[in-house]
């Protein structure tokens, strides 16, 4: 994978926990970077993606339909829905 130079302002407090981590690990500082940029983007994109999706069902961009529709839909019953997995139906 292609990489491309970045710069970001940490908290101190912030940079001196990722020195120990890197010391401790003996990893470099920008690994750790690196590793947490790349786990929170799918993290960050999914949840502006619901924030997004929640905006556009309020603006009545998107169609909605009621939970009892879908389940006739589904030939899922009320108890099915309200069973736990260790308590069947």
């Amino acid at each position: 994978m292609k990489e491309v130079p970045r710069s970001l302002r940490l908290p101190v407090e912030v940079d001196e926990r990722l020195s120990r981590l890197a010391t401790a690990t003996g990893r470099s500082k920008s690994y750790y970077l690196r590793e947490l940029v790349t786990a929170g983007i799918d993290d960050l994109e999914y949840a502006y993606g619901l924030v997004a999706h929640a905006e556009a069902i309020r603006a009545g961009q998107r169609e909605t339909r009621p939970l009892d529709e879908l389940m006739s839909e589904m030939e899922i019953s009320r108890e099915e829905l309200d069973a736990t997995p260790d308590q069947p139906a």
